[in-house]
């Protein structure tokens, strides 16, 4: 895999401490960065729901055809609704 070089702008603070804590895991500093960066990454895509689901998305089969008729069965839901709504009014 080709690494590609990116700037990052850190405060002076922010800097010592990554020094500090290069120095005592003895990893260099860009693989303290790459780790940290990975973990971040993994924890905010591990909130969607397309990721936690990707293992099952897709491997589950119900036959077909149960979307066919929504349209319909969504029609005769809101006329009865409708009815409903009128009757009320009526009272």
């Amino acid at each position: 895999m080709k690494a590609e070089s990116t700037s990052v702008r850190l405060s002076d603070s922010l800097r010592h401490r990554l020094r500090a804590a290069a120095k005592a895991t003895g990893v260099s500093e860009s693989e303290l960065i790459r780790a940290a960066i990975t973990t971040r990454c993994d924890e905010v895509l591990a909130d969607r729901l397309d990721v936690r689901l990707a293992d099952v998305i897709g491997s589950v089969s119900i036959g077909g055809g149960y979307s066919r008729r929504t349209h319909e069965a969504f029609t005769e839901l809101l006329e009865r609704r409708r009815q409903r709504t009128r009757s009320d009014l009526l009272g």
